[in-house]
């Protein structure tokens, strides 16, 4: 964080919002961290606290309408671009599309402070085709919400951070090594969940063509279809494939123990 603020002495709100346009975009940034950094700079006087707020909500608000538009008009190969950059994909999506499910629009209230959550909610949002109007107006309260938390931290506790960074200074090599560890316990702990969930990295499919042949054939009894298209892609109405069921996919520990264990399942989704 020394450096982050020595930066943004230098080169001031630029830097802020170039940071967190870049995080609202799903890259890598420390968007969070520059709030607080903005915050700080604001409470010491570098910076004008209402160009940093409204320039940070600006970023926030124009990163996540070109995710929402993105996600709009691909759908989700955008989502699956995005969470190639996970090591679990299949949780990524599956966890944003979740949250969704469970709160509808107001997901975008707290979509920032949750990770991973807080990149997927714009194109999700967008591929679901929410009204432009109904995300941006979510979408401001929510941005409203994460910048105000993370500058109100650097802002109010200024001194306490400035005390903390000279310790580390101080610290010199301890605090070089202290961080070496942490950084690679995380690692570790990713490769963790990698071997955990390489299992589903490998998901058995069939071909159309192959799947019809067997439905015509004389064993189209042991078979039997499953829609379990995701929230936001299936209504009352929709059609489905010819003798399948609806399963809802964020209830299927539900479902589960009411399928026959003597048929062949198929699932289909988005």
């Amino acid at each position: 964080m020394a450096d982050l603020a020595a930066l943004i002495a230098r080169h001031g709100y630029a830097l802020i919002f170039a940071v967190i346009f870049a995080e609202a975009l799903g890259l890598p940034m420390p968007a969070a961290l520059a709030l607080v950094a903005g915050g700080a700079a604001a409470a010491s006087g570098t910076l004008n606290p209402a160009v940093v707020f409204t320039g940070a909500l600006a970023s926030l608000l124009t990163g996540d309408f070109i995710l929402y538009l993105l996600g709009r008009y691909t759908g989700w190969a955008l989502l699956g671009a995005l969470c190639r950059l996970s090591l679990n994909p299949e949780t990524c999506i599956l966890r944003s599309a979740e949250s969704f499910y469970k709160r509808g629009k107001a997901a975008l209230l707290v979509a920032k402070f949750i990770p991973g959550v807080n990149t997927m909610a714009p194109p999700l949002a967008g591929s679901m085709k929410m009204r432009p109007l109904d995300f941006l107006r979510f979408d401001l309260v929510g941005a409203s919400l994460y910048a105000a938390a993370y500058f109100s931290l650097g802002f109010l506790f200024r001194d306490f951070l400035a005390a903390i960074l000279r310790r580390f200074t101080q610290a010199g090599h301890a605090a070089e090594a202290i961080f070496f560890l942490a950084f690679t316990a995380y690692v570790m702990y990713r490769i963790w969940l990698y071997r955990k969930h390489r299992i589903y990295r490998v998901v058995p499919r069939i071909q159309v063509e192959e799947l019809a042949r067997k439905l015509a054939s004389a064993d189209k009894d042991r078979i039997l279809l499953v829609d379990v298209r995701s929230h936001g892609y299936y209504d009352s109405g929709a059609a489905r494939i010819k003798g399948s069921i609806r399963l809802e996919p964020n209830n299927l520990d539900e479902h589960l123990k009411d399928l026959p264990h003597e048929k062949d399942i198929y699932l289909y989704c988005t």
